[in-house]
């Protein structure tokens, strides 16, 4: 077949996806377009090769043998494509760095720190990407991710940066200062959930309050950031990240309340595609991340035997 008679791009990338996901529904999400665009531009493929690339059952599609033999040259073809274009894409955006991460760890983590990786190389132009959504980085042109989650990312370059816990925490000034001395008062206290984070079931159990029932009442927040600025505007007692809460918790705007940390079901990871691992921007904001979390661990444990120090005091007190 001559290449003026190859089928249409937007067909061929139909045909791709509906064989790799065994959907065409899939293939229809994942291209943003109609259950009926794909089955149609499968049909008109079907119909220029003369051969059936699909047996239909019901609401699932297979792959014929013609069609997995087609499907494996399709991808390799397609993957080509897009090395090619990532390579001469690449020419005009290797002074560019693109980064992906949740906008709480962005505003509370990231951006107090990233001061210093500019001023180390002015030559990279930075690009900062704060989104709940979990990107493609290949499709979206992404350099760098760093992901709170499980850390199983199929086909990615993948570094376990830190491990996640949360606390109990609020204003200095809330309840006009006379803050909750034990558990069962904290309990007793306006708390304030979250929408994505852990919920308060984890941490009653590890202060030994098993007969509580999880609380529902409070106020409830989508992203972290304004968790934290609620806890601190001394609305209530918070169930906070560490990564985003020890600056508040250092700089006195946050009181961890004793001594029961939460471990979180998720971590945090460096993320990239294996292509992208070796580019030299990514190589030096690798370099500085691994360091900056290094002293950010440290200040954690320095900040944790303060606060378990002050909490001794506190209870020490007449």
């Amino acid at each position: 077949m001559k290449i003026r008679d190859l089928p249409p791009m937007a067909t061929l990338r139909a045909f791709e996806a509906a064989s790799r996901l065994q959907s065409f529904t899939g293939a229809a999400e994942e291209l943003f377009v109609t259950h009926g665009a794909v089955s149609q531009q499968v049909r008109a493929l079907e119909a220029q090769l003369g051969v059936s690339l699909f047996v239909r059952k019901g609401k699932r599609v297979t792959n014929t043998e013609a069609g997995q033999r087609y499907a494996r040259k399709i991808a390799a073809a397609l993957q080509q494509l897009a090395d090619a274009s990532d390579e001469v894409a690449e020419q005009g955006r290797e002074r560019r760095l693109v980064i992906s991460t949740l906008p709480s760890f962005a505003a509370r983590w990231l951006m107090p720190r990233i001061g210093s990786f500019i001023e180390a190389h002015p030559d990279i132009d930075l690009e900062l990407r704060a989104s709940t959504e979990l990107v493609d980085l290949q499709r979206e042109g992404v350099d760098v991710a760093i992901r709170h989650g499980s850390g199983h990312y199929p086909g990615l370059h993948v570094e376990k940066l830190m491990d996640e816990y949360y606390f109990a925490a609020c204003s200095p000034n809330f309840n006009d200062g006379i803050l909750p001395a034990t558990p069962r008062e904290l309990i007793e206290s306006p708390l304030l959930h979250s929408s994505r984070d852990e919920s308060w079931r984890a941490w009653l159990d590890r202060a030994g309050l098993h007969e509580v029932a999880e609380p529902t009442r409070g106020s409830r927040y989508f992203d972290s950031t304004y968790l934290l600025d609620a806890a601190i505007a001394g609305h209530g007692v918070a169930l906070v990240r560490h990564t985003i809460a020890l600056a508040d918790i250092a700089e006195g705007r946050l009181v961890k309340l004793f001594d029961i940390e939460v471990p979180a079901s998720f971590a945090l990871f460096f993320v990239c595609t294996p292509s992208r691992l070796a580019l030299p921007r990514v190589q030096l904001f690798r370099a500085w991340l691994l360091e900056t979390m290094a002293a950010f661990q440290a200040e954690q444990q320095r900040i944790r035997l303060s606060a378990a120090q002050a909490g001794g005091d506190r209870r020490a007190a007449p």
